[in-house]
């Protein structure tokens, strides 16, 4: 199914368009069995391991953190994650990304949303994650300017003939690869997209009722909600394996307090972290604000 959807208006509120996302930061159960996990399987490297949490990216900046509570349990069914989505700089890189992951036998989705090419699958615990690359943004739309998704069967050979040019060993992920956006589960889609577009200030780009898509900066989308398992389902437990938060990167000091602003009128509480400001949306998803 392929559905179009009109550019949001440039609103007074809407996030300055140098907004991006950090990175994710998940509990796990077993930090020994993650990290081989997300080093050897998916290719991260660690930068810094202290104590119960490890630092992991592609050589850049980090764009997952792992915190080890041995008692962590995935919830059966409540708000929290559904994929975190790990953006490559090609089709080349993808290619090379998937060939990798099938050697270690993971079991595959995967989407053609004309937007992108993606594959998804999942760590250990049950997180989901997706690996993608995006077309130029000339693909996005059709003849009227209208953005196009869908969820089409991936060119999975066409893919993988990219390895045609191939001159050197996979080293893992490439340095340039970055959190492309993150995807909740969420309790009510109304509500929550309503939360991000008009109080944090992301633009909303598609709305399928049981699933919204928002961005920053024309984006196709930094973050993903839907109900798909978990309308009206309560958070999990503090202590849950899942979703701790996930960070927004704000480009300057003068856009974060715009965006705090607009959280404290709405009666959103704040809480400083080490991280940054830590708010939660209506279904108790951690979002981190910060400029670093």
């Amino acid at each position: 199914m392929q559905i179009s959807f009109p550019q949001p208006p440039t609103r007074a509120i809407s996030l300055d368009a140098k907004t991006k996302l950090g990175y994710v930061h998940l509990t796990v159960p077993n930090l020994k069995q993650s990290l081989a996990f997300y080093q050897n399987v998916l290719g991260f490297k660690a930068h810094r391991i202290d104590k119960n949490v490890a630092h992991l990216g592609a050589g850049g900046d980090d764009l997952l953190l792992l915190t080890e509570n041995p008692d962590a349990k995935m919830p059966r069914r409540a708000t929290g994650l559904y994929h975190f989505a790990i953006l490559v700089p090609s089709r080349f890189e993808l290619a090379r990304a998937l060939r990798h992951l099938a050697q270690h036998d993971i079991e595959l989705g995967f989407g053609d949303h004309i937007v992108s090419e993606a594959i998804y699958f999942s760590d250990p615990d049950g997180n989901g994650i997706e690996v993608y690359r995006d077309r130029p943004r000339s693909d996005w739309y059709d003849t009227r300017g209208n953005l196009q998704m869908a969820t089409l069967p991936v060119d999975v050979r066409g893919v993988l003939s990219e390895l045609e040019r191939e001159t050197d060993v996979w080293q893992g992920l490439h340095r340039d690869t970055v959190l492309g956006h993150m995807h909740l589960k969420i309790a009510n889609v109304a509500r929550d997209a309503a939360f991000y577009r008009d109080v944090v200030g992301f633009d909303e780009m598609a709305n399928l009722g049981s699933a919204a898509f928002l961005s920053a900066g024309g984006y196709h989308h930094h973050l993903g909600m839907n109900v798909w398992e978990s309308a009206g389902a309560s958070p999990p437990p503090p202590d849950a394996a899942g979703l701790k938060y996930f960070t927004v990167k704000l480009p300057n000091a003068e856009e974060l307090t715009r965006v705090t602003n607009r959280l404290l009128q709405a009666g959103f509480a704040l809480e400083e972290t080490d991280a940054g400001l830590l708010a939660r949306d209506p279904s108790h998803n951690g979002m981190v604000l910060t400029t670093n």
